[in-house]
């Protein structure tokens, strides 16, 4: 019987003692300490109606999947970022301190304008969908919290779905990180509001990839992780 829907506003199991390292490894916290993710949210404020709240999840979304082919075919059909419904206009905060290191390269994506920012810790952030491109320069030292820019809307309306995407990925921009796992933010609480998110069910073994926690790692135009014979909801194609 096929009473699997997991459409349960996104199930959260996280684990503070585990993050990914640099190199997508798990890294286990030394005994007797609880290690804080090293990067905070983008946006300002505590969520809420008429302020932000996550419309999109990283990884392998009911959303990813039935686009996984026209939008997501880069990200091995994941949805490789967090996406935060915010209105247009809105302060987008740097994550971490870092430099700027790229300003609308559009071959990363994430139109009609983007920022990115190289972190020590051997990270770089990705802030898409920006209303302008920002006013910064190459090189320019950021420190975490400080206005980088502003959010804006994919489609260039600010009516459509304005939001900001956040992406976490590897130096060489080969690999995209679950944000979950690296933002020091109360996941569990932006999980049960806002938007319903809820991850696409492979039938065939239906417990992976249900949490928020437990998404894969993206590797940048790999094959796809999710061409599911079974899935649940059905495939739309």
């Amino acid at each position: 019987m096929i009473a699997l829907r997991t459409s349960i506003p996104v199930l959260l199991l996280l684990s503070t003692a585990i993050l990914l390292a640099p190199d997508g490894a798990a890294q286990a916290a030394p005994p007797g300490q609880t290690p804080r993710p090293p990067f905070g949210l983008p946006l300002e404020g505590p969520p809420g109606a008429g302020r932000w709240v996550v419309g999109q999840f990283y990884g392998n979304t009911q959303g990813a999947y039935r686009y996984r082919e026209e939008w997501y075919r880069a990200g091995q059909g994941l949805h490789f970022g967090v996406d935060f419904s915010v209105r247009c206009g809105t302060p987008v905060l740097a994550i971490g301190d870092g430099e700027v290191s790229g300003i609308d390269r559009m071959e990363r994506g994430a139109g009609p304008h983007n920022l990115l920012i190289y972190h020590p810790e051997g990270y770089i952030s990705l802030y898409g969908h920006l209303l302008e491109a920002p006013a910064a320069y190459i090189g320019m030292p950021v420190k975490r919290g400080q206005v980088v820019a502003f959010s804006g809307d994919p489609d260039g309306t600010c009516a459509s779905r304005p939001h900001l995407h956040l992406e976490i990925r590897s130096l060489d921009h080969g690999i995209a990180y679950n944000p979950v796992m690296l933002i020091d933010a109360d996941w569990q609480t932006l999980a049960l509001i806002g938007p319903r998110s809820s991850f696409e069910t492979d039938l065939a073994e239906p417990r992976r990839w249900q949490t928020i926690a437990d998404q894969p790692t993206v590797d940048f135009w790999a094959g796809p992780l999710n061409h599911y014979a079974r899935p649940w909801p059905p495939d739309w194609e």
